[in-house]
């Protein structure tokens, strides 16, 4: 055990070296605007690290030192009561300072930066599950506005009784995918429909999926791969959207995938909003492919991406919402569709997974 915190310790200083020889370097005047923009940018990353580490170093010495001051058999006794108080305070503290620096030194998701692309679907049980749909895509936009993230809608199929056949939105702002990645899946409701003259309750869903933006760097796609019709829109928008080609279908003809959009009045538009929705689902197909690999001898983990796992249930009668992969309930169901409580879903799933990857890492 000894040997193991000794690798550790090492591990964390070397961290520290790093981190001040790059502060070094960034200060220097012969670097060269290239460098000083790549120094800057993992010097931002590692900082928090640094920090915690420097943090941990210090309740390390600060409890080394009481511990000499108490073996002094001529130390006042009110200062002797004082530093025993404040030794077991930094033991106390000691594992949660320890446990800090190595969910900071879990490998990252590369993904987890970036702005996400958001897909809600109705699914079983006919018009309820469309509303159901539209309550989970106000949902997420409502998050949004809380988390001060920009949520544009990219396009919309509604069923004209309120409800959502799927919608598609993208979601830009700090973080998003990391904060809504465990978001894919069968989100279920249990409630009373308005049509319901006994008062039955039905049990409906939708699908969300939580998909990474992906750059041209890291999906190439060819034209000849593409088959792109253009058609009529329908629905609400306008006399020139009704009266012009402009929606888009786009096929991607190796994998079967198919992207249509039909939101904007412009071809031209709606070509490159269904062409980045492509580019993005393309990207999490050859991520959950890598990560299946990765998983093979493993459990199944929160968080599989798998869109065919029920997820969450929300009962109305109850005023209830239930996680099932962590066994979760909240019974505020209310705040939790307003975006309010969402969080508190949110935190526990990203803590549940960083104990998991905890279990499997060695640091």
């Amino acid at each position: 055990m000894q040997e193991k915190d000794g690798v550790f310790r090492q591990k964390l200083e070397r961290v520290l070296k790093n981190f001040n020889e790059m502060s070094t370097q960034l200060s220097s005047e012969g670097i060269s605007p290239q460098d000083f923009t790549r120094l800057s940018k993992e010097y931002s990353d590692l900082t928090p690290l640094a920090e915690s580490i420097e943090r941990f170093f210090k309740v390390e010495q600060e409890m080394e030192d009481l511990s000499e001051m108490l073996k002094d058999s001529e130390l006042d006794e009110e200062l002797k009561s004082l530093s025993f108080e404040e030794l077991e305070a930094l033991k106390q503290a000691y594992p949660a300072a320890m446990m800090a620096i190595k969910v900071l030194l879990l490998p990252k998701d590369e993904v987890d930066e970036r702005n996400a692309i958001l897909e809600v679907r109705a699914g079983t049980g006919g018009d309820e599950a469309a509303l159901f749909a539209s309550d989970l895509f106000r949902m997420y936009q409502r998050y949004a506005e809380v988390k001060g993230w920009r949520f544009e809608m990219m396009d919309v199929s509604d069923t004209g009784m309120g409800g959502l056949k799927e919608a598609t939105a993208t979601i830009t702002g700090k973080g998003v995918f990391a904060r809504l990645k465990f978001e894919s899946g069968v989100h279920r409701v249990q409630r009373v429909p308005e049509t319901e003259a006994s008062g039955r309750i039905h049990t409906s869903a939708a699908t969300v999926a939580v998909l990474p933006e992906a750059e041209e760097v890291d999906i190439v796609i060819e034209e000849k791969d593409l088959k792109i019709d253009v058609f009529r829109s329908s629905g609400p928008g306008g006399q020139s959207v009704n009266t012009t080609d402009s929606a888009v279908r786009i096929t991607h003809l190796p994998t079967g995938v198919v992207v249509q959009q039909q939101d904007e009045k412009s071809q031209h538009k709606n070509k490159a909003k269904a062409l980045k929705i492509l580019r993005a689902r393309l990207f999490e197909r050859k991520r959950l492919e890598q990560d299946a690999l990765r998983a093979q001898n493993r459990k199944s983990q929160v968080g599989s991406g798998d869109r065919s796992e029920r997820i969450r249930t929300y009962n109305f009668p109850q005023g209830r919402v239930t996680d099932h992969r962590i066994n979760l309930t909240l019974y505020k169901l209310d705040k939790v569709l307003s975006g309010e409580s969402l969080d508190e879903f949110v935190e526990a799933l990203i803590a549940e997974d960083q104990a998991t990857r905890l279990a499997e890492e060695d640091v």
